[in-house]
């Protein structure tokens, strides 16, 4: 009521004081919002109409977008250029870590690196240094003679440690990780190496290939793994086929990446699009091709 009121005649003032000024910032803003709605119905629902379209026209590439629930969040094809760093840390966030009940590490792919890094050899001696500076751990996964997974050190030997709780080989695991993680930054360990340099018998070596610990390379070599990173594998190779399949069937074989990522995820595709379209750009088994409306998913020429 006290918004309606008109000072006296003879009193009234030409210069108009601000609602804020009466009101305080908070009220005053809502005044001014009831007001406007009260003087200006039309105008103020054209507003609300064009945000809605705003909404639902297709983000570019490396926009942000906003969630139900009110986050904000980067596109999840978008990365801090040049920094390996920064993108190994935002490709693990992408990984579910509720599909393998919380067993394994999130764990991030050399190739998904190199989508958000182009830069392979820039990519390559930051990925060397953080790995020589014992923060991050690489492993062979196995399905590719280049696949190679990275995993922060810290995680891996929290689960780890948690995998082999209780287990007959505890005691083998926590002294591989107290004596040879912090000494050894390699992807692979001799035998050589584990029994003269770390001390370790041979029943030791068994009891870590029986933890997961350690896989068979070839004759007196194992490669570094991680406790039932089985599961992740056979989740990725489906994906990442299910992913390609949907580029594949796609007119001209290509598919703009902000439809693809629009798309609901197939059922093969558990580990999610935006994990798999990394890996898809960074191995180079799709071809980025900029366009007037955005980024382009193409197969290659065969």
């Amino acid at each position: 009521q006290q918004l309606c009121q008109v000072p006296p005649k003879g009193q009234r003032d030409d210069k108009l004081t601000p609602l804020s000024s009466l009101l305080g910032d908070a009220q005053g803003a809502r005044a001014s919002l009831l007001l406007s709605i009260y003087l200006f119905p039309a105008s103020t629902g054209s507003r609300d109409m064009n945000r809605k379209r705003h909404r639902l026209v297709p983000e570019a590439f490396g926009q942000k977008r906003r969630r139900e629930g009110g986050d904000v969040e980067a596109d999840p094809l978008r990365g801090e250029s040049g920094s390996a760093r920064a993108a190994v840390a935002e490709l693990l966030r992408l990984f579910p870590r509720v599909l393998f009940e919380d067993a394994l590490p999130p764990i991030a792919l050399r190739s998904q690196v190199y989508s958000l890094v182009p830069d392979r050899t820039v990519a390559d001696r930051q990925l060397k240094a953080l790995q020589e500076q014992g923060e991050i751990r690489i492993i062979q996964l196995g399905f590719d003679s280049d696949a190679q997974g990275i995993i922060f050190t810290e995680d891996y030997r929290t689960r780890v440690l948690k995998a082999c709780d209780g287990r007959p080989y505890a005691g083998a695991v926590q002294k591989f990780l107290a004596s040879v993680l912090p000494a050894c930054s390699d992807l692979s360990f001799q035998q050589d190496q584990m029994i003269q340099t770390f001390g370790f018998r041979d029943p030791e070596i068994t009891q870590l290939v029986n933890a997961g610990v350690l896989t068979v390379r070839d004759a007196g070599s194992w490669w570094l793994a991680v406790p039932g990173a089985g599961r992740f594998i056979k989740c990725f190779v489906k994906g990442r086929q299910a992913v390609l399949g949907m580029v594949r069937k796609a007119k001209y074989r290509e598919l703009l990446l902000s439809e693809l990522l629009g798309r609901r995820a197939p059922a093969a595709a558990r580990l999610g699009l935006a994990y798999h379209v990394h890996d898809l750009i960074g191995a180079q088994l799709v071809d980025c091709v900029s366009t007037t409306s955005g980024t382009l998913l193409r197969l290659p020429e065969t």
